[in-house]
């Protein structure tokens, strides 16, 4: 389908703010481009203007202090993620869910802000986020505000955003570093695929977090569970915040079992 649209590329923040500050729901924001692209071909969106943010100054960095913790730009990519040595060392979990990420060549487009705003039920680095207590940094003309990523997803492809912010940077803490962590993620068919379900499970030190996505309306996070629990009450516990729902690539009585399985794996291999 073919659409016409308006294309901007600002060259600064304050630019770019300008653009959206009318809150215009005809207009998009375009960092890698993988899910908006294809949603203009098909239809799912008609903008009338296109605003490109990665000729601002800065949107493709990534910062780590021991006290601050990790930032990343609105533009960094999932591959960018995967060969940064301070992710590696020290927020791993982050890396196993940006493995399971499509392919190379769409983690090279890839980010990872637009892999959360696109806000589907089953981001794969959602989970990895929401274990670790990520923070998203929001910006408009009319000033900033945090959000926690657990408040970010307010439903299928819903965020928090307003039609006149961006999302500037995700915050990691840095008492969340070295945490523990694998990320597994159930497919149709081997290879690079949608997931029917994905799992993370975070041991955080007082105690373990597990992430799911691709089983409730939004990516979701247990609270914090002691590490003495048995099998049974982790997966009772798991079993209370997803909400799997039947359709063409399962029912919700598989994907309430591969949920099970999967923690019970993970929990072994990361907690016991």
């Amino acid at each position: 389908m073919l659409v016409t649209f308006s294309y901007k590329a600002p060259q600064s923040r304050e630019q770019l703010l300008d653009m959206i500050a009318t809150g215009e729901s005809d207009s998009k924001l375009l960092a890698g481009g993988t899910d908006l692209l294809v949603n203009i071909r098909n239809g799912v969106y008609r903008p009338k203007m296109v605003v490109d943010l990665k000729k601002i100054p800065g949107v493709d960095a990534i910062t780590w202090d021991k006290k601050t913790g990790l930032k990343i730009g609105p533009a960094v990519t999932i591959n960018e993620i995967l060969t940064d040595a301070n992710i590696r060392q020290h927020y791993p979990l982050l890396c196993s869910c940006a493995r399971d990420l499509a392919s190379f060549q769409i983690r090279n487009r890839a980010t990872v802000v637009g892999n959360i705003v696109n806000a589907s039920p089953c981001s794969d680095m959602a989970p990895a986020l929401l274990c670790l207590d990520a923070t998203v940094l929001i910006e408009s003309k009319q000033g900033k505000r945090e959000v926690p990523i657990a408040e970010f997803f307010t439903g299928v492809k819903r965020t928090a955003l307003k039609p006149n912010e961006m999302v500037t940077s995700l915050h990691i803490p840095a008492d969340k570093a070295g945490v523990r962590g694998v990320y597994r993620k159930l497919k149709r068919i081997q290879g690079h695929d949608l997931g029917i379900v994905g799992v993370a499970v975070a041991n955080v030190g007082k105690g373990a977090r597990i992430g799911v996505s691709s089983s409730a309306p939004t990516p979701v996070v247990t609270p914090l569970l002691p590490l003495s629990l048995s099998l049974p009450e982790v997966i009772e516990a798991v079993n209370v915040i997803i909400h799997p729902i039947s359709d063409v690539r399962c029912s919700k009585e598989y994907r309430t079992f591969m949920v099970g399985e999967y923690t019970k794996r993970l929990w072994k291999e990361v907690i016991s």
